[in-house]
């Protein structure tokens, strides 16, 4: 019998196999590409060559807030209903998560050359650590520490809280996107579109043409040495670090941060050497808090997949008991 993960996100639906505690077989489709999830199951069950019929427990890991029967996906075309996807693939049953629980639990499966270490520090034992990832959207989660050596993912939509303003830089800022978007959340900025965005709002602020068509156009030229898109992407990891800040005095994480997601990875010098780790301790009196927290950068491909089987895996064996 055949266990299927998933970790569906706005841009991009991953799928694999877990099998013996691992994944395998892993596949990413367009979301574009299908009509709906189950859709693209059936699709990556054939191209592995595995039938319908074998699927025996399925968990996916969904961009949005998990409640009731009917999901509908935050970034993305796709809904879902837990009653028919199980009719409609013949299963008893749906583990469904928010993808940034799987996120955080897939921290608990990183291997050695998978971290890249931002600010130095030391994990204070039995504390929360935080998991905050730019991508298609801003995902926010928090992994508690259990006394049996497990962990917990708590999961939540700290992507959507409000973006906070430390500078009269970012106060203008904050001006022109609030007359665009009205409220301004961390998200507008914080991911691929967010990178855009900010990008062309401070071309608006600055009086200067826009002439940079895609984050991905940011970023490289950023890269590259364009002194203005470099301090567009300074200031997108400056903004980072004030949010992954105020998360970890909220949630009291001084067992350290993950900086996860798809768009970090790709300037993780950049972003090594940038202002994230001073905005990150900019609290005021608080600002020896951070003191010891140490943040990594995480450069592992299918964490979220990762953390879906474990999730399937801790249902699998609370059942058994």
């Amino acid at each position: 019998m055949t266990a299927l993960v998933g970790d569906i996100g706005g841009t991009n639906a991953r799928f694999a196999l877990w099998n013996g505690q691992h994944v395998e077989a892993v596949r990413v489709l367009p979301t574009a590409d299908f009509p709906s999830v189950e859709a693209a199951i059936r699709a990556y069950l054939q191209d592995i060559g595995q039938p319908v019929e074998a699927l025996q427990s399925v968990c996916l890991a969904c961009a949005g807030p998990v409640s009731g029967d009917e999901f509908v996906f935050t970034n993305n075309h796709w809904r879902l209903s837990r009653q028919a996807f199980c009719r409609e693939l013949g299963l008893r049953d749906l583990l469904l998560i928010n993808d940034f629980t799987a996120m955080a639990l897939g921290m608990t499966r990183l291997r050695d050359g998978e971290l890249i270490e931002i600010c130095p520090g030391q994990s204070e034992i039995g504390r929360p650590r935080l998991v905050v990832g730019p991508g298609t959207g801003l995902g926010v989660a928090t992994l508690l520490p259990l006394t049996d050596g497990g962990w917990r993912a708590l999961p939540g939509e700290g992507g959507h809280v409000c973006l906070p303003v430390g500078s009269a830089r970012e106060a203008a800022l904050w001006g022109c996107l609030h007359a665009e978007l009205g409220h301004v959340n961390a998200e507008a900025v914080l991911s691929g579109s967010g990178l855009l965005a900010l990008y062309r709002t401070s071309c608006v602020l600055d009086g200067k043409q826009p002439r940079l068509a895609s984050p991905m156009e940011v970023t490289a030229a950023a890269l590259a040495g364009d002194a203005y898109a470099e301090a567009v992407l300074e200031q997108f990891c400056v903004w980072l670090g004030r949010i992954a800040g105020d998360n970890v005095l909220t949630t009291g994480a001084q067992g350290g941060v993950y900086i996860a997601g798809g768009i970090v990875p790709r300037f993780a010098e950049f972003f090594a050497r940038s202002g994230f780790s001073r905005s990150l301790r900019d609290k005021g009196r608080m600002s020896r808090y951070f003191d010891n927290v140490p943040v990594w950068l995480v450069t592992a491909e299918y964490s979220g997949l990762e953390g879906a089987g474990v999730a399937l895996q801790q249902q699998l064996e609370s059942m058994s008991y």
